[in-house]
């Protein structure tokens, strides 16, 4: 008499007629790529002498955080080495940088409203989203270079009718923008159109239009953008670990891990690393000078004259020391530390609003990050949220409380052009050179063959 293992194989193997297969059974199904004659059993074991794959062990959660724990110191090395290596190199690194922020900051924001579907049967939608960063990001940095760079922009003959209408051609290039988009709106997508239209507008305000302020602090002098910049970065970093140490009471829902203890410690710390990069920095002219050279870098340096927040004045104390103290009467600051506990409180208590905004956005939309630019820390928005709006603040205060207003040979160049006639102009060449003969600058030879051609006009 068979077995019944033997009678079971047999059946499996013999007859003509094609097996149907279980109703219960699902491996046709679930896996085509496996062979019909598999050599494993229904129970899941192996045939004699055959090897079985087995799946590999899933990641521990403890594993997974071991991970992106070492994913994201890497790239924070990589990001800090970065960024130092383009500040030493020059100014122009330190825009392009810039540039590049704005950029992917802004394709990232857009995109988290999107809708794919919708976007594919609008074929203009995205175009014109890179179109109006074009646009915006043209009157910007026209604007900064005119500003900057006047005294070489306006006497190019080429260049000249860009600069003095500058503003009308953004504004022309922004209206075509405007009639293409109400020429493309259809039926059944106003509102989806609409809503894109509103969405890109925020994110050039609120992205583009306050990072390009940073690229003003940088013609500025290199120290009013890395300031702002190391301020929340170390107000972060202390947030964090102050946070961790003794943080008790939530500072605010749409961050859970925010605390009120977190928040002031890192305050405080903040305004002392802040003291301490400022009088670093102040000694050194590549930092804060303006820039008058576009090709300077650390071992180059800029020359000027000190803007007079960094030249330290004598301050009286209001009462005089016992002797035995040994205290000094009078102490030597440089008005900037006392400006510096400014940044450094704007850096503490309002800058990280922006991150908290940027964190209702996320849960609006139900992301997590806004992107994977930067792995292990997500998108550049999710780095940049809070520097925007810092390095906003730091170009408005620096030019109400700090800039110094003088006549540059630009506004002067600039003057001469827009308000004076030709005649005019050369009246003023005159005037020029004959006091420069008079100060022996230059020899009457070049008065005289100036005035010889100025005649035959």
């Amino acid at each position: 008499m068979q077995s019944k293992r033997d009678v079971k194989f047999q059946h499996r193997g013999s007859g003509n007629k094609p097996r149907r297969p279980s109703q219960g059974s699902m491996s046709q199904h679930s896996e085509p790529g496996s062979e019909p004659t598999s050599p494993t059993r229904s129970n899941g074991t192996a045939m004699k002498g055959e090897k079985v794959e087995e799946e590999p062990p899933k990641q521990s959660e403890y594993e997974k955080k071991k991970q992106t724990f070492i994913t994201r110191t890497i790239w924070t090395f990589v990001m800090i080495a970065g960024f130092f290596g383009s500040m030493f190199a020059g100014h122009i690194y330190i825009i392009m940088i810039i540039t590049a922020v704005q950029i992917l900051s802004f394709k990232e924001v857009v995109a988290i409203s999107s809708v794919p579907s919708r976007a594919r049967s609008l074929r203009f939608t995205k175009t014109l989203n890179w179109y109006f960063l074009g646009v915006v990001m043209y009157f910007l940095y026209g604007e900064s270079i005119i500003y900057y760079f006047k005294h070489i922009i306006l006497v190019d003959r080429i260049l000249l009718p860009f600069a003095t209408h500058h503003r009308f051609i953004s504004f022309m290039l922004y209206i075509m923008g405007f009639v293409f988009f109400v020429g493309t709106l259809q039926k059944g997508h106003y509102k989806f159109q609409f809503t894109q239209f509103a969405w890109t507008h925020m994110a050039l305000y609120l992205i583009v239009v306050q990072a390009h302020f940073m690229i003003n602090n940088v013609f500025e002098g290199m120290i009013w953008f890395f300031l702002p910049v190391s301020l929340v970065i170390t107000n972060d970093i202390f947030a964090y670990v102050c946070g961790i140490a003794f943080g008790r009471t939530q500072l605010i829902k749409l961050s859970p891990k925010k605390t009120v203890e977190g928040f002031v410690g890192a305050w405080i710390f903040t305004m002392v690393l802040g003291g301490f990069f400022t009088n670093l920095l102040m000694r050194y002219k590549y930092f804060i000078c303006p820039v008058n050279d576009l090709g300077a870098n650390i071992f180059t340096g800029l020359q000027c004259d000190p803007n007079p927040v960094f030249i330290p004045h004598t301050y009286r104390l209001n009462f005089i020391p016992p002797n035995w103290t040994h205290l000094p009467t009078k102490v030597a600051i440089s008005p900037m530390q006392f400006h510096i506990l400014i940044f450094a409180t704007f850096a503490s208590l309002i800058a990280p609003f922006g991150g908290f905004f940027a964190s209702g956005l996320k849960r609006t939309f139900k992301v997590k990050d806004f992107g994977d630019s930067i792995p292990g820390h997500g998108g550049i928005t999710d780095r940049m949220d809070c520097q925007f709006i810092m390095g906003f603040f730091a170009f408005m205060y620096y030019q109400s409380f700090i800039a110094v207003y003088k006549v540059s040979v630009g506004s002067v160049i600039e003057q001469a052009i827009s308000g004076l006639t030709h005649e005019e102009q050369m009246d003023v060449v005159r005037g020029l050179t004959k006091h420069l003969v008079n100060q022996g600058v230059i020899s009457s030879g070049i008065l005289e063959y100036l005035q010889g051609q100025l005649a035959k006009r």
